[in-house]
Order: C-alpha cells, then sequence, then structure tokens
C-alpha cells in the first residue's frame, strides 16, 4: 500500500472513533428489570430546567422555594431529598418546595391514586373469593398482605392490606374487580389528569417499579389531599393495626394482626410516632428509592408533606418529613406562599400553569401574571373553595382528620 493510501486510511480511521465513542444524544435509557429489584438506579443528578408551572411560577423553578418573612424559622439544614414539598391541607397553600415537579419513580405512593380513584366505585361491605388468575402478576418480591387464591375477602379487607402493608396482591384483586389491570391504569391516569396532577404517568396501578412510571412530590401533595377528603381513605390510612383474614378451616376463619408500614404512625425501628399524624403512604422500590407523603395536624392547622428519594437510611426519609412538618408549623403565618395546590380541572378550569415541555401531552397554556409568591393571592381562597364544592360541599376535614381506627395509646402503636 502507498504511503498516501495508508495516511488516507488512518485518517478515515481517526474520523470514525467519535462516533464509535458517542453514546446518542436522545437515546433511551435502559428500562428496568422486570422484578424492579435490579441494579440501583438513580434519576439524573440534577432536575431538568423545564418543569411544570402548574401551582406557581416559582414551583417550575430548580432548588429551594421559600419566601420568608420576619421572624420565619429557617429550613431544617439536614435535608437530603432530591425532592420535596410543604403544603397547609385546608387552604392549598404550598409554603416551601424543593424541585416540586421533579418527575421521579414514585414507588408505592403511587397507590395514594390507586386508592382516590377506586375507592368510590367498590362497595366496602363487597366480599370478592379470589382466584389464581387475580394473583398471577404480581412482580417478584413485591411487599404482600398475604392474600390466598380460593378464599373471601371484604373489599374493606382488602384496601387494609393496601394501606397498611402496601400490598401488591390486594392491589391486584381489587383492579381485577374494578376490570383489570389495564383499565385501572387507564382510570388511574385519567383521574391524575383531572386532579390536574400532571407530572404523573401512571404504568402499575401498586407503584411497583416500571418504565416510564414517574410523579412528583407535588403531584403526590394534590393527591393526597383529594383523598383526605374521603372518610374511607382517612380511615385507612391512618390505621395502625388490624386483624387480617387468614387461612379457613372448616367454616373456622383465622385472622392475623398486620401494623402499618408507615413509621411515623407505629414508632417502629426506633422512631417515635409523630405527634398529630394521620397517615398517608409510604414507600420504597429500587428506582425510587424511600418515597413518602405525611400528614399531620395540630390544632387547626393542617400540614402535607413529601419527600422523594432522600440519600440516607430507611429512616432518613420519615425523619426529613418530621422535619419539614416541624419546620411548617413553626413556619406557619411567617412565610410567603410559594406555590398553591390547584382544585381539580371540573371545580375550576382557569389555567394555574403548563406541564414541563418534556411531558407527553400537549402544554396547556401557561399561567399569566405568576408573581414571586406562585401566582395569585385571591386564588388560593377560590382553589380551597372549589374543593370544597367538588367534596359535596364539605372539605371534609372540619376541625381535625378523623382518627379512624389509629390505635391509643402509644405503646399500642409499637411493634
Amino acid at each position: 500500500m502507498s504511503a498516501k493510501k495508508t495516511a488516507l486510511a488512518v485518517l478515515s480511521a481517526a474520523l470514525l472513533v467519535p462516533s464509535l465513542l458517542t453514546v446518542p444524544a436522545h437515546a433511551s435509557p435502559p428500562a428496568p428489570p422486570a422484578d424492579g429489584k435490579g441494579q440501583p438506579h438513580r434519576a439524573p443528578a440534577a432536575p431538568p430546567e423545564s418543569m411544570s408551572t402548574v401551582g406557581g411560577a416559582l414551583l417550575g423553578k430548580p432548588g429551594v422555594q421559600v419566601s420568608p418573612l420576619a421572624g420565619a424559622p429557617a429550613l431544617p439544614a439536614t435535608l437530603t431529598g432530591r425532592s420535596w414539598i410543604v403544603a397547609d391541607a385546608r387552604t392549598g397553600e404550598v409554603l416551601a418546595a424543593n424541585n416540586a415537579h421533579w418527575r421521579l419513580p414514585p414507588a408505592s405512593t403511587m397507590k395514594m391514586l390507586f386508592a382516590d380513584t377506586l375507592l368510590p366505585k367498590l362497595p366496602k361491605d363487597q366480599v370478592h373469593r379470589v382466584t389464581s388468575e387475580e394473583l398471577s402478576e404480581v412482580g417478584s418480591g413485591s411487599s404482600l398482605v398475604g392474600v390466598k387464591e380460593d378464599l373471601e375477602y371484604s373489599v374493606h379487607d382488602l384496601w387494609l392490606g393496601v394501606f397498611l402493608r402496601s400490598g401488591n396482591d390486594a392491589v391486584h384483586v381489587l383492579s381485577a374487580m374494578n376490570g383489570g389491570i389495564e383499565k385501572t391504569v387507564r382510570d388511574m391516569q385519567a383521574h391524575a389528569e383531572e386532579l390536574q396532577a400532571l407530572d404523573t404517568h401512571v404504568v402499575s396501578p401498586d407503584g411497583y417499579d416500571a418504565a416510564g412510571q414517574v410523579s412528583s412530590a407535588y403531584d403526590l401533595t394534590l393527591i393526597a389531599r383529594s383523598g383526605l377528603q374521603k372518610a374511607d381513605f382517612r380511615e385507612y390510612c391512618g390505621t395502625a393495626s388490624a386483624k387480617f383474614p387468614g387461612l379457613q378451616y372448616g367454616g373456622t376463619r383465622e385472622y392475623f394482626e398486620i401494623q402499618n408500614t408507615n413509621r411515623l404512625m407505629t414508632g417502629a425501628s426506633g422512631l417515635s410516632p409523630y405527634k398529630g399524624i394521620a397517615g398517608v403512604k409510604n414507600g420504597n422500590t429500587t428506582m425510587a428509592g424511600s418515597t413518602f407523603t405525611g400528614t399531620a395536624q395540630r390544632g387547626d392547622r393542617q400540614l402535607i408533606v413529601t419527600v422523594m428519594n432522600p440519600s440516607g437510611g430507611l429512616n432518613s426519609v420519615y425523619q426529613e418529613t418530621a422535619d419539614l412538618l416541624d419546620w411548617g408549623f413553626a413556619a406557619a403565618g411567617r412565610v410567603k406562599p410559594v406555590g398553591e395546590l390547584v382544585p381539580p380541572k371540573s371545580a375550576d378550569t382557569s389555567s394555574f400553569g403548563s406541564p414541563a415541555q418534556t411531558h407527553d401531552r400537549e402544554a396547556a397554556p401557561a399561567a399569566a401574571g405568576a408573581g414571586e409568591g406562585g401566582g395569585r393571592g385571591a386564588a388560593l381562597a377560590v382553589a380551597a373553595g372549589a374543593l370544597a364544592v367538588v367534596a359535596a360541599g364539605s372539605y371534609a376535614f372540619n376541625r381535625r382528620f378523623p382518627a379512624g381506627r389509629r390505635r391509643r395509646p402509644e405503646e399500642e402503636l409499637l411493634p
């Protein structure tokens, strides 16, 4: 080969090297393993530049958003959650947030949307005999309450299994009673969009790791607020322990005790029960890490806090939630709201912001004239009033969250 040809060959090979080493800019991330329990996965280190502005312009910005007034306490210094939000359950005011609209895997906090969607559809005294087909697609490694085929369970029993033990087996049976997994996913997605939880994309009703399944701290808080308007939802998420049907021998049915996996309620694993806690739902998977939405009341004030994917151990999500609840109660009246929890579409069709540009649906018109505090102060009152109309004339929080079947005294909450 001549020297000229040799030089050309070397140059051509050199030009090809960058294309061989470069990953396509828009390559899709690998799908999670089928069992949802594979190698640890974390979202990108930084939130996207474009996030939803539903609820106010500040909520679409990355990083911590808080607007302190005179005498306001400082936010906890040890927060590691990739996304979190503190909101007033009554008024819908968002007191502070961090990456509120970052779309992250939700784990079993997705069950709040499942419950808010299906609770009105299934009478709690309805009894159902479970089939093997209904349990056949429960994911490997799932949290289970212990539902068995060929045995009967009431809808009430199954909801206790969902809320207390985060039982994916109970979720699959209730989904079957609703017409199947696919229909239930469609129903949940439609309900999320009705609530204006536009960061949420539902793939599995139980929150099991699945490619593309995401929500946000904002959406989970919005969903929790909707659920807490329902008496049954409040009862189930506020129950610390209950008896669950076991095996049946002849005409005798065994029962075993189940405890809520919400550690701020039970005081498990070295944590103390949080004063005034009334739910809502926790979760933990490989892709999501730890997630938690909690609600608590002190006096006439109810707060909802959501924390997603803190960097510490399993207790971190509860400790950071408790710290944010403490801050929220201390900060009430001493911070300017940075946004709001919007009412459902059917309650108010005015624009409350836009979904992120990366959403897989058409973006709604952006909110006009949103100010530093997340938008219109008058709209906060409108949002609360509209929610009251949706809840058949009563927002249902009244002076305090109903206690449901929560157990007192404190020692009865301990495992």
